[in-house]
């Protein structure tokens, strides 16, 4: 008898399901930046803030800084921001690099140390008509440092052989409603205590500052992530606009 026939071919594989359709890329949020420039005496922990708000790091030890700039990307309302942080240089000898990182500048975060008063007189007599003559109209953000060697023995027994007392928080404040800033906070790189509350508030006087010239809506804050990629908490909004008053500054 012939051969039976071969047996059919198998029926082809079916067709792979289409992709799922691709979101839009046209509604996303554009980026914003905000230049947020650290001024202030030298020594008085402005690098290791950046480096602790940054990389949750502290430098082991204090090197004297020319000029540096750091980024780092946060979201208000669901809007990427990349916040630009320029570090300045407080000695006399590296004046004319600062202006540098003022003509740009979004908002400028005025620090001091709460254990060298020094600095803190600094701010009147310096920091603050320099950066009016530079940058007339930004906001300030006051910003007290070195928050963890306040209760510190040592410190304590330092100033005191100088006859000197460590910052008040209460002077700091009457100095905020002096100027007219954007905020206040007192805080500690080496310890993060409102290390994120100085650079919200810096953040939030940016945006402040652009709603009042009407280019963007007032945003509304969400509550933190525990990523670089942070969202602001919408308590934040309140503080500001509690803090918040018509800039102005008497730089005599």
């Amino acid at each position: 008898p012939p051969p039976p026939p071969p047996p059919p071919p198998p029926p082809p594989p079916p067709p792979p399901p289409p992709p799922p359709p691709r979101r839009r890329s046209g509604g996303a949020a554009p980026e914003r930046k905000v230049n947020c420039v650290l001024v202030g005496d030298g020594a008085v922990g402005k690098t290791s803030l950046i480096v602790s708000y940054t990389t949750n790091g502290y430098p082991a030890e204090y090197v004297p800084t020319a000029l540096d700039n750091f980024t780092v990307m946060v979201v208000v309302d669901g809007t990427p921001v990349r916040l630009q942080l320029c570090d300045t240089a407080g000695q006399d000898e590296l004046e004319l690099l600062r202006p540098l990182c003022y003509k740009n500048a979004d908002v400028f975060l005025l620090c001091y140390s709460v254990v060298r008063p020094c600095s803190f007189r600094n701010l009147i007599r310096r920091w603050v008509p320099e950066i009016r003559r530079h940058r007339p109209g930004a906001p300030l953000v006051l910003v007290g440092t070195q928050l963890d060697l306040r209760e510190d023995v040592q410190v304590l027994i330092h100033l005191a052989q100088n006859q000197l007392r460590p910052v008040a928080t209460e002077e700091g404040r009457r100095l905020a409603l002096e100027l007219g800033v954007a905020g206040f906070a007192e805080c500690s790189a080496l310890t993060q205590k409102n290390l994120k509350d100085a650079f919200d508030s810096a953040i939030l006087a940016s945006v402040q500052q652009t709603d009042c010239s009407g280019q963007q809506q007032r945003p509304t804050l969400r509550e933190k992530t525990p990523e670089k990629i942070k969202s602001l908490s919408e308590t934040w909004w309140k503080k500001i606009n509690c803090l918040m008053v018509e800039q102005s500054c008497d730089c005599q």
